[in-house]
């Protein structure tokens, strides 16, 4: 198949998890024998064209649209802060550039074909439908997450655009049977959603790789010596729960002493994490880490950590999760509302690699908390089974497969 690939971000050009999902899905695609071309945001140093493991990329630079803004933007976006107006307006000229350059210059011009059409969100919406429309092919949409799940309330415009680029859709491959039931209830029609979960490089995440030597020196760096490590790695933002995590610790320590938490995430809820932490007198039993690490020391968080522990109010579908549980690591997750958690962590029986909790109540967080801490050999159990549901469940080799089997359903090519 010729794959035309619409993510907002690739790699150098990451914000969230999207980045490295399509970076991980567009070469295994192209392993398996496809052309798949891609058009992403430049940050503005990106090089514009190139050939990145495979996959042909383009990065479109940006025009600066900034002085256009109130004639640009619809009225609720208007409403926004500058620079949430700014990112929209960003958004808007990276569809129309990738749609123009895809149809006027590979298409007219280069004579090149494409099979299927695939957007990530309102974020590559209207490239997607413009492409479909012009070139007459099919549309397969990936829903990572809403913004009504996201934001609650939300921007009118951006829904709008969700329904229109769902409707025009062929397909919708989405990450979790949560996310599915959330779609449905939005109105999405549910004859067309699939669900794919995500998956992470279980060959990478590998707790073998990481020596008690290793473990040891970066415990170390870190300052928590031989305490008990609890991790939350996540954007710091009110459906992450992070505060939540804060009013539990008073009850982990109290039958805990030697527990510590290290924190790492950026976003609004910095300040407040911050005061929240000297308010509880917490201050030498949490490190707050306001910033985003490599990947190379994410590892090593977890490989150094006891337990991680993700109370998300709002998750489509944990990446960190997974991560954790390919390194061998138990997790408690929040499993409220639209969760996927549910989903990838096993909570009871002989599978168990993990625990469900109420993500609005720090006391639940605590009881299974302390629960894991006090039991050594429980976290060996519970870890040794968390990295066995990801070799059989969330490889990325089978995410991909799965994905390019729909493709095919959709464009109609029968395997032999």
């Amino acid at each position: 198949m010729n794959i035309l690939y619409f993510p907002y971000e690739f790699p150098p050009h990451f914000v969230g998890g999207l980045g490295t999902y399509a970076y991980e899905m567009t070469r295994r695609f192209a392993r398996l024998g496809h052309s798949v071309t891609v058009f992403s945001k430049n940050p503005g140093d990106a090089i514009t064209r190139d050939l990145y493991e495979g996959v042909e990329v383009h990065r479109p630079l940006l025009a600066d649209v900034t002085d256009l803004l109130p004639v640009i933007v619809p009225e609720d976006v208007k409403r926004w802060p500058v620079k949430a107006q700014n990112d929209f307006a960003e958004v808007f000229m990276y569809n129309i550039l990738a749609a123009t350059k895809t149809i006027n210059l590979l298409v007219r011009s280069d004579k090149r074909n494409f099979d299927v059409v695939v957007a990530h969100d309102w974020l590559s919406a209207i490239a997607g439908m413009t492409c479909k429309k012009t070139l007459n092919k099919h549309l397969i949409l990936h829903f990572h997450g809403t913004e009504h799940g996201r934001t609650g309330d939300g921007s009118p415009t951006i829904k709008t655009i969700e329904q229109m680029v769902s409707k025009d859709a062929e397909a919708i491959i989405t990450v979790s049977y949560a996310m599915r039931d959330e779609l449905i209830s939005l109105g999405h029609d549910e004859g067309k959603i699939r669900v794919v979960w995500n998956g992470v490089d279980y060959k990478k995440y590998d707790p073998a790789k990481f020596s008690e030597e290793k473990i040891c020196a970066f415990r170390e760096k870190m300052g928590v010596g031989d305490s008990q490590l609890i991790l939350f790695i996540g954007r710091l933002s009110w459906v992450k729960s992070a505060d939540t995590l804060m009013h539990a610790m008073p009850a982990i320590l109290k039958e805990v002493q030697n527990a510590k938490l290290v924190l790492i995430g950026k976003g609004k809820q910095e300040e407040m994490i911050k005061h929240l932490v000297e308010h509880l007198g917490i201050q030498d039993k949490v490190i707050l880490k306001f910033e985003y690490v490599s990947e190379k020391d994410r590892l090593l968080y977890y490989a150094a950590s006891d337990l991680v522990v993700i109370p998300s109010k709002y998750e489509p579908f944990g990446i960190v999760c997974t991560e954790a549980m390919s390194i061998g690591k138990p997790v408690i997750v929040g499993a409220t509302g639209t969760s996927g958690l549910r989903e990838q962590v096993v909570s009871w029986g002989p599978n168990r690699c993990g625990a469900h909790v109420n993500p609005y109540d720090p006391y639940d967080i605590a009881k299974f908390t302390i629960e894991f801490l006090k039991d050594e050999n429980l976290r060996k159990e519970l870890g040794k089974n968390a990295r066995k549901r990801v070799l059989e469940e969330f490889t990325l080799d089978k995410v991909a497969a799965e994905t390019v089997g729909i493709y095919k359903q959709v464009v109609g090519i029968t395997e032999s």
